[in-house]
């Protein structure tokens, strides 16, 4: 086992590969706050990739209700009961947040180091029934005294929230590292991790040792599938894209506007490289309101969460890591830069590679808290990959009154 530096846990850990990053990084962020669960992005993955004889039980993305759905059923609270089991009380973090350890350092073992003799990473694999219902669960609410650690208001007593999840495209893939026949590889212009089909062969190794259950198995084929991060549309190469990088199917159809997605610059030891102006690298490393889910797994995802802000805190630090409380102070009182940057979520499908933020007037000032928190009507304008405009977009989102051309006759 090699060592490799994953600064999402603040440390140096074991890996099955000598440390290797992509020039660029494939990126999201979700904004839970808004969520509808209106199963858009779900629909629209599956017509696009999962649609054939096979794959029926595929849902590459989906949208679950957390505490209790799950697809497949489980798949976290098992994954958390394994580490558990092999490092008892170990899932603790410890000194302060610095800039080569955003979230403090986490003291405890990740699915790698955890992993027995001949495995590479500890896992299961699910049951035939765990994959049966991409949607268990949905709008099913827990009581808040299940989870009570109190804390008071702005946590509801009954509560749930909806989880989008799609493949992490892991700087240090489990999957990768499980795989006996070296068919899963992670692309090095944008750290998108494929399955190379030829060299599959259906061993599921990758299912199991995945935390998040996002490598699947295709049962006519015998092989495994995943999300492939709609890669022509990323790279360009889509004819719809006409050459330009644009975001992935899912994100796209996204009607909450809760989504964003992009690439970001990384350094030979897999540290970001400092990018202020690129969204992404802002909202999870400079205003910090974006986490990644859970991060003690050691995979260093690649999709992060604005988490939300109604939910018990204990339980979203086990989720998302200690800097879970930050990052929901962050969003509720978002700095007058972060305000701007916040209205770039889905507003074009071509991928923003940077921005700039155009001061405007003062147009209001709301109670935050107990705390006045002013609101400018700022311009932000989003440049793609080179340099050219590719949106622009106000604070103050206009209103348009259409004119009563007919009467209703209902």
């Amino acid at each position: 086992m090699a060592s490799v530096y994953n600064w999402q846990l603040g440390r140096e850990m074991t890996y099955r590969f000598d440390q290797a990053a992509p020039e660029r990084q494939f990126v999201a962020i979700f904004n839970i706050n808004r969520c509808i669960a209106c199963q858009t992005c779900t629909m629209a993955c599956k017509s696009t990739w999962t649609f054939s004889a096979g794959q029926e039980d595929m849902w590459w993305n989906n949208v679950e209700t957390k505490p209790y759905g799950g697809y497949p059923q489980h798949w976290d609270v098992k994954t958390l009961e394994l580490l558990e089991r092999a490092n008892p009380g170990g899932q603790t973090w410890g000194g302060a947040p610095a800039a080569e350890a955003p979230y403090g350092v986490y003291g405890g073992r990740t699915i790698f180091e955890a992993a027995s003799l001949g495995q590479q990473a500890v896992g299961y694999l699910p049951s035939d029934e765990e994959w049966g219902s991409p949607n268990i669960h949905e709008d099913s609410p827990v009581a808040k005294a299940a989870l009570s650690d109190g804390v008071s208001l702005p946590e509801h007593r009954t509560w749930f929230f909806y989880l989008q999840r799609i493949c992490n495209h892991c700087a240090y893939p489990a999957c990768l590292s499980a795989c006996p026949r070296n068919a899963i590889y992670k692309r090095p212009e944008d750290g998108i991790v494929l399955i190379d089909q030829a060299r599959c062969r259906g061993y599921r190794k990758c299912v199991e040792q995945c935390p998040y259950k996002k490598s699947m198995y295709r049962p006519d084929s015998r092989t495994s599938e995943k999300c492939i991060a709609c890669y022509p549309r990323v790279e360009g190469s889509d004819p719809i894209t006409e050459g330009r990088p644009m975001e992935t199917r899912c994100m796209a159809v996204c009607p909450g506007q809760i989504r964003l997605q992009g690439l970001v610059e990384v350094a030979p030891d897999g540290t970001w490289v400092q990018a202020p102006d690129n969204p992404l690298y802002y909202l999870i490393r400079e205003e910090p309101m974006a986490m990644p889910l859970y991060p003690q797994f050691g995979t260093s995802p690649n999709v992060y969460y604005i988490p939300p802000r109604w939910v018990p805190r204990q339980y979203l630090r086990q989720m998302f890591g200690p800097g879970v409380d930050d990052a929901v102070a962050a969003y509720e009182r978002p700095s007058r830069r972060a305000q701007a940057v916040l209205q770039l979520f889905r507003v074009t499908q071509s991928i923003i590679f940077s921005f700039e933020v155009v001061e405007g007037p003062k147009v209001a000032e709301i109670n935050v808290g107990g705390r006045p928190l002013e609101i400018f009507d700022d311009t932000v304008v989003g440049y793609g990959k080179d340099g050219e405009e590719v949106v622009r977009v106000n604070v103050r989102e206009p209103q348009y009154e259409r004119p009563a051309q007919y009467l209703n006759t209902i």
